[in-house]
């Protein structure tokens, strides 16, 4: 049974620390700081009650766009269709609460990502260059209204 609810920060830090692309991660604190007293959404999947995806969205800019910054699945719970449920909570969450956009940034080298956000409306807004090729930053945004 898949099950996507809200929870915690602390909760989605356990997911993300099952997943290769982000090895290592910061403090617990580092990442609380980072979303005080801001408004944010933290969404967890759960398969048969075990924690296996998470995505970490919260009001960055104040610019009317919800920043979507953290999230995942874990290996052995990927082709699922969890990270597609966990973007359709995100973005009628979104709407709820008077956002019109959702914007992220992923590395270039994380293909999944991209092709899932392509195929999801997102559009490339802009590419920051870094180092190698595979490091560029790629900003995707979403308009929803």
């Amino acid at each position: 049974m898949i099950e996507i609810i809200e929870g915690s920060l602390p909760d989605a830090l356990q997911v993300l620390g099952k997943l290769p692309e982000f090895d290592p991660l910061l403090s617990t604190e580092h990442y609380l700081e980072r979303v005080k007293n801001k408004q944010q959404l933290t969404l967890l999947a759960k398969v048969n009650g075990e924690l296996a995806g998470c995505k970490v969205a919260y009001n960055r800019d104040n610019d009317g766009i919800l920043y979507s910054w953290l999230g995942g699945v874990a290996p052995q719970h990927r082709k699922k269709g969890l990270a597609r449920r966990m973007a359709d909570y995100q973005e009628s969450w979104a709407l709820k609460n008077g956002y019109r956009g959702i914007r992220f940034k992923t590395l270039n080298r994380h293909k999944a990502m991209l092709t899932f956000a392509i195929n999801n409306g997102f559009q490339i807004s802009q590419v920051k260059p870094k180092d190698e090729l595979e490091n560029y930053r790629i900003i995707l945004i979403k308009h929803l209204l």
